[in-house]
This record gives structure tokens, C-alpha cells and sequence, in this order.
């Protein structure tokens, strides 16, 4: 498994397992910046050695090259001096660097593919941080609103309720009650009041009139 595959698998173990027990969304992105951050550095730590194996190898094919192109030169030299049993001797190691030369080519191109996409993937992962940090806001802002929405929801849920509005009405009735009970001990107070005056004058009446009905007696005595 590739290193960016087992990064991949960790993080995505790591994104499910927030998930599932984070209860605060910024508190969430904010981790998952951070284990982001840390995949990343462990990618860099690994690009950077798959880069260091390409350029090992490409050092030693160029030395490869290097000792295939004098023993070649070599070759040239004994022709040229008329020993061909040398030249053939040189020629017979210059095949032999020819072949680990070929070798080499073909572990340091593959070594180098995968340089490079190790490079284009660490890239990738850096813009996707970059794009999670620019995301991190919105993303806070959208959960509180919809953390508001869900508790305006549930609000209203609970006002539908008959239970809710049933209490309502028992209550303006108690209201009514009181205020209906209020206004007749109101009434019957004043009632009361106008029937005790009332009571008053009569006695007053009947006192003047006994008064008068003495006085005539007394007067009708005395022949007056």
C-alpha cells in the first residue's frame, strides 16, 4: 500500500471517528486540520526520501555512463595502437557498464515516475488543507445556523402540540374566571353599600315621624 493510500485509510478512519462522537463542529474542523497537517508532514517526510532514491540512482547511472563512455575511449585507444586483443578487452567491460547502464536507466525512470507523482500528490493534499482552512468559517458559520434552525424547529414542534394550547385556554379561562368572579364581588359590594344608605334614611325617616306623631299627642294634651 502506497504511502498516500495508508495515509488516505488513516485519515479517513480518523474523519469517521470524529464524526460520530464531535458535538462541536469547530472544535471538528479544527482537529481535522490538524490531522490533515500531520499526514502531510509524514507525505513530505516520505516524498522527500522517494526523491533522494531518484536522485542515488541517477548518480550512479551517470557514474555507470561515465566508466561505460572511458572504457570506450579505451577501446579507441588500443585500435588506434594496433592491439586488438586489448581493444577487445575494453570492449567486453564497456558492455558489461553498457548493460548495467541500461539497468540503471530503467530503475531510475521508474524511480523518477514515482518521484513525481508522489510530488503531484503531496501537492494535491496541500491545496485540499489550504482548502479546508479556507472552508473552515463557512462551514462554522452554516452549522450554527442550521444548530439555530433545528432549535427554532423543535420550538415550533412544541407549540403544535394540543397539550401546549390546551394549557392556553385553561388558563384565559382561569383568567376569565377570576376577572367575571372579581367584577360580581364588586358589584355585590356596592350593592351592599346602597342598600345600607338606603337603610339609613329609612331609619332617619322613621325617627322624624315618630317625633312629629309625640309631639301632636303632647300638643293635643295641652289644648294647644
Amino acid at each position: 500500500m502506497g504511502i498516500f493510500n495508508r495515509i488516505s485509510t488513516v485519515f479517513k478512519s480518523n474523519v469517521n471517528d470524529l464524526i460520530s462522537k464531535a458535538e462541536d463542529p469547530e472544535k471538528m474542523l479544527n482537529q481535522l486540520i490538524i490531522d490533515m497537517s500531520e499526514q502531510y508532514t509524514k507525505a513530505k517526510g516520505a516524498v522527500a526520501k522517494a526523491i533522494a532514491d531518484e536522485k542515488r540512482l541517477k548518480k550512479s547511472l551517470d557514474e555507470q555512463a561515465a566508466k561505460a563512455a572511458e572504457w570506450g575511449r579505451k577501446a579507441e585507444l588500443a585500435v588506434a595502437s594496433g592491439d586488438d586483443n586489448l581493444a577487445i578487452q575494453a570492449l567486453n567491460r564497456k558492455k558489461e557498464y553498457d548493460q548495467l547502464v541500461e539497468q540503471y536507466t530503467a530503475q531510475w525512470q521508474g524511480q523518477k515516475q514515482a518521484s513525481d507523482n508522489l510530488k503531484a500528490s503531496l501537492r494535491d493534499l496541500n491545496n485540499k488543507i489550504d482548502e479546508a482552512k479556507r472552508k473552515k468559517g463557512l462551514l462554522i458559520a452554516r452549522a450554527k445556523r442550521a444548530e439555530a434552525q433545528k432549535s427554532i424547529q423543535n420550538t415550533m414542534a412544541g407549540l403544535n402540540d394540543n397539550s401546549v394550547f390546551d394549557s392556553f385556554s385553561r388558563i384565559t379561562e382561569k383568567v376569565d374566571t377570576l376577572e367575571s368572579e372579581a367584577d360580581a364581588q364588586a358589584e355585590l359590594n356596592g350593592y351592599i353599600a346602597n342598600d345600607d344608605l338606603n337603610s339609613q334614611f329609612e331609619k332617619l325617616e322613621n325617627q322624624d315621624g315618630a317625633v312629629m306623631d309625640e309631639l301632636a299627642a303632647l300638643k293635643a294634651k295641652l289644648g294647644k
